[in-house]
């Protein structure tokens, strides 16, 4: 490939990105996919720092709705179901060959470092992936504003929201086939519309910060490189205050065919 665009990302996964269509726990083949993603973009340079999700094994918020579990204890679980995922990413990560650290918000020392800034940025000036568990390490925060703090904090050039499908439709494309896959946006338009790519608290953090964010499908192989080669491809959001609310929009090729 050319030279990365990028020279240092957050990438943020979600733990349902290591396991099948509703699939729980791991999936080995799912998990090694990204890994080796992972650690082609890093022998290319680029530094990589992971946020990583726990709902493959918990979500905080949906556990607490019976109302037997408070919601501060079930996000505290969900916490700690990162650290699984990001111990696992880890190993996998290491097996191929990738030097990389795990850095927690929550205190597991046995398992993994604290998350120190300075010390996860000179980790990723060494060519270290950093995985980030645990979120932000208070409950009702969710890892995607995690993502924005960390990349916010980590001066990364780029939010990375890997997700399932190929960017931020209009409407769900599972029950819509003629939702509209945005190839742009504002960040103001994603709070406006309430496109829920990611929670708001998030998008306002990356405004603020003038991150810019690109959702794009993990699923489909080679796309972690093809978005830091700078290729067009998922939704990108930026703060383009010229361009007022005007987006450009994309069919999804099922539209165009």
């Amino acid at each position: 490939m050319n030279e990365p665009r990028y020279r240092r990302v957050l990438l943020k996964i979600s733990g349902e990105g290591l396991c099948k269509e509703n699939g729980v726990g791991f999936d080995m083949a799912e998990l090694t996919t990204i890994a080796r993603q992972i650690a082609e973009v890093a022998a290319l340079g680029v530094q990589v720092a992971v946020v990583i999700g726990g709902g493959n094994f918990i979500r905080g918020e949906t556990l607490a709705k019976s109302g037997e579990i408070q919601r501060s204890t079930a996000d505290y679980m969900g916490m700690l179901a990162t650290v699984i995922n990001a111990m696992a990413l880890q190993d996998v990560l290491e097996h191929l060959g990738c030097p990389t650290r795990v850095a927690s918000a929550l205190n597991v020392i046995q398992v993994a470092e604290p998350f120190i800034r300075r010390k996860v940025l000179r980790h990723l000036e060494k060519g270290r992936v950093v995985v980030l568990a645990a979120g932000v390490g208070n409950p009702f925060f969710t890892t995607d504003t995690c993502a924005a703090l960390r990349a916010t904090e980590l001066q990364a050039e780029v939010l990375l929201k890997a997700t399932k499908v190929d960017g931020v439709y209009d409407s769900d494309p599972k029950k819509n086939p003629h939702a509209v896959c945005y190839s742009e946006l504002t960040y103001r338009q994603v709070l406006t519309d309430n496109l829920r790519v990611m929670d708001m608290t998030a998008i306002s953090l990356a405004m603020e910060s003038k991150i810019p964010v690109v959702v794009f499908n993990v699923k489909k192989p080679g796309n972690i490189m093809r978005v830091i080669a700078g290729e067009p491809i998922g939704t990108r959001i930026t703060y383009a205050p010229n361009h007022g609310q005007e987006v450009s929009r994309r069919l999804v090729a099922e539209r165009i065919s």
